[in-house]
């Protein structure tokens, strides 16, 4: 197994190991993600620094832009190197004013897998994340339905992993009722620990933790705390943010995302950047 990946290796699956510094194509759209990147060219070389710096997990999805970032990912890097994997997530479309519409049914579930795989160009996904109805507040309810027509694909070959995004864990226990989940994908950074329990869990299973808006998304994370540690350490806070995480798990992973190859390069340097103990624990205080 490759272990000298950017923050280190997790295996999922005999055919899926991924970095744990992956790197998150969303910004590439335009402002709201909809529309064009206001630099194709930057845009362009953002993906391409990315499979540079080794970064081997990339997440997407149609619904940014729509198709704007997977269109941006196979100009940049198709045909895709065999190391290189590409996760992406359904269950909502984008209308004309750009606003988000949650699309769960599950024919239309199948006819998004299918657009993902057009616009990427590929012929099967390494992982489709079923993306739950609640955004950034976790809604309960049923899945299985849903889940179960992913399944579906995924016995066609048409996807190779599946997992859940947005979701409980009351939600997680019923999909792997109906097939194996490599990842959830959820809220969560050091100031919103919600899902202090769910890390928890997927690690005791194996289950890989993708933390989106690990930086606090479109409200930056803001914290004195974080200020004083980052300068008594000569890093950015951003940096000991996404540092922190990746200590915080064994399965957590990362898909900070940008627009800027600088900003890129910035974030790599955290998967390096191990921080002590006891500014561990200055941290911890922040979002508890």
């Amino acid at each position: 197994m490759t272990t000298d990946l950017p923050g280190g290796a997790l295996t999922l699956a005999d055919d899926l190991t991924i970095s744990r510094m992956g790197y998150g194509a969303m910004q590439l759209a335009g402002p709201g993600v909809f529309g064009p990147p206001k630099d194709h060219d930057e845009a362009i070389a953002v993906l391409r620094t990315v499979v540079e710096l080794g970064i081997t997990h990339i997440d997407t999805s149609d619904f940014y832009g729509p198709t704007v970032t997977n269109e941006l990912i196979k100009e940049a890097l198709h045909p895709y190197a065999p190391h290189l994997h590409l996760v992406t997530k359904v269950g909502a479309r984008r209308a004309a004013d750009a606003s988000w519409i949650h699309s769960l049914e599950p024919d239309d579930l199948k006819a998004q897998v299918r657009e993902n795989l057009e616009h990427l160009g590929l012929d099967s996904l390494d992982v489709v994340n079923l993306r739950a109805p609640g955004n950034d507040k976790v809604t309960e309810g049923s899945l299985a339905k849903e889940f179960t027509a992913l399944a579906e694909l995924q016995q066609e070959g048409l996807i190779k992993h599946l997992g859940l995004s947005s979701v409980s864990d009351t939600q997680l226990t019923e999909a792997q009722a109906i097939a194996p989940v490599v990842t959830v994908q959820n809220l969560y950074n050091l100031a919103q620990r919600a899902d202090d329990a769910l890390v928890d869990r997927c690690a005791d299973e194996g289950i890989a933790y993708a933390s989106y808006f690990p930086l606090g998304g479109f409200s930056p994370l803001q914290s004195e705390t974080l200020t004083k540690v980052a300068a008594r350490l000569g890093a950015t806070a951003q940096q000991v943010a996404l540092a922190w995480l990746l200590q915080r798990s064994a399965t957590l992973v990362l898909i900070p995302g940008t627009s800027s190859v600088a900003h890129l390069r910035e974030n790599f340097a955290a998967a390096s950047l191990v921080l002590p103990e006891d500014a561990v624990a200055e941290l911890d205080t922040i979002g508890k």
